[in-house]
Parts: structure tokens; sequence; C-alpha cells
């Protein structure tokens, strides 16, 4: 009987190691809704904006990872998303590479119509990992606080089943994989709808290539020297900071 009991046990172990599989390449879809009318501001203008489009701008995300180097970038917009066509070309071009070997980001983002490539060193987060515990995807995850921009929190449910220490955007720096991201000041979630560990082609990760490219300061300088008398009308300073701010958070994300 004792040796039944001991047969036993190591079955279930020997069961539950091979049951965990550790997931070092895949593609991650996202659902990324961002709540548009929360973001504008109250003018008379926005106002009647407010009346023509969709509550929710949603719209979906592919993460793409191998060899310890992934890829984020926009793959399609949903149905239920009616905005203008303004409010989309930024989303549709931006293209965020990870290489985390050698910890550079090489970063791709629409600006006011323009596009800028930003190579630079991945930025570190400071995280806060919590025992709270939700599954996303199939994947169990755990909850993880962390701050960006000195003063923006952000709220993580990863993965340590998936190896690679990604997020969404430059969301990064747990002991696995965000499948679940909110940003409540952005008034912006993601969260993975599924997981495909087929990679059709990898090829695709790679680093963004242009004539110029800035580091994360130099390019801050540059946007900041910009848009120093932007959102300065109106008597509601408040409220055209909360403007401003979100506008230099959402290039730099």
């Amino acid at each position: 009987m004792k040796t039944y009991y001991v047969y036993l046990m190591l079955l279930v172990f020997t069961s539950n190691c091979f049951a965990q599989q550790f997931v070092d390449k895949a593609v991650i879809e996202y659902e990324v809704s961002t709540n548009l009318k929360k973001t504008m501001s109250n003018d008379s203008w926005n106002e009647q904006m407010k009346e023509s489009i969709s509550d929710l701008k949603i719209s979906y995300y592919n993460y793409t990872f191998d060899n310890n180097k992934s890829l984020f970038k926009f793959d399609r917009w949903s149905p239920k998303t009616k905005i203008p066509n303004y409010e989309k070309e930024a989303d549709e071009e931006n293209i965020w590479f990870f290489d985390f070997a050698n910890r550079k980001m090489n970063v791709q983002k629409q600006i006011v119509g323009t596009n800028f490539v930003i190579a630079d060193s991945i930025p570190k987060i400071e995280w806060k990992i919590t025992n709270e515990h939700r599954e996303i995807a199939g994947y169990n995850c755990r909850k993880a606080v962390g701050k960006i921009f000195d003063e923006v929190y952000v709220f993580a449910f990863y993965t340590d089943d998936i190896t690679i220490s990604g997020g969404p955007c430059t969301i990064n720096g747990l002991p696995g994989m965000i499948l679940g991201l909110s940003i409540p000041r952005l008034y912006t979630s993601y969260i993975a709808t599924k997981v495909d560990l087929k990679i059709k082609d990898s090829s695709i990760i790679q680093p963004i290539t242009a004539k110029k490219m800035y580091d994360l300061n130099g390019l801050k300088t540059l946007i900041e020297e910009k848009t120093k008398d932007w959102y300065s009308y109106g008597e509601d300073k408040e409220e055209n900071k909360r403007q401003k701010s979100m506008f230099l958070w959402n290039a730099f994300l």
C-alpha cells in the first residue's frame, strides 16, 4: 500500500511537470480599448464631436516574439469603432520593436502627423507584485502595479508561463508576459484575446529603419519645445494641463 501511494504521488508530480509548458515564441492578439469621449475636452466643438462618434475606440494589435525579441503593431479596427480617420492614423503607424537580450528598443511613433523613430535603451519600470490573480486567454496571471512618467500608474496582469518579459507598447519588466494592462489616466486597456504558438513569419521581428533617429530625451525635448504653447487657450487651466499631459503620455508610451 505504501508503495502504491509513493507511485501515485510520483505520477501526479510527473503529470504536472509535463502539463506546464513554457512559451518562448508566439503571437499574442490584444484587444485595445480607449474611452475616447473621456479623453476629449468639454469645449463646444468637442461636445458636438462626441455626438457623432462611438464611446470606445477598439482595435486589435499583434505582439509577435521569438528569440527574446518582439514586435508590437496594429492589426485591425473593430467594426464597432466609429471615429474620424485622423483619430486612427497614429495607431496604424505606431510600431514597437524590443531586443530584450541587449536591452534595446526601436520604436516608431506618429506624433502630429509625422513618424519619429526612437532608438534607445528599454525603459525600466518599478513594479509592486500583488497576490491577486485572474485568468486571461487561458493563462493564470498575477497582478502587478507600476508607475510610468513619474506619475501615471499602470495595472498589469502577467503570466510566467510565457517567458519573455514584455507587454504592450513600452510596458515591460515583469517576470513574464503581460496579458492584461490598464492605464486609467489614459482611459485605455489592453487584454489578450488569444495566444497562437505557431508563428507564420518570425522575420517580421526587425527594428525600424529611418534616416534620422532620436533617443527618448532628445525627442521629448523637441516635442515639448514644439508644443509649449499648446492647450493654453480657455480659462480651464486644469483641463488644459490634463489634455497636454495625455498628449505627451501617448506620444511616449
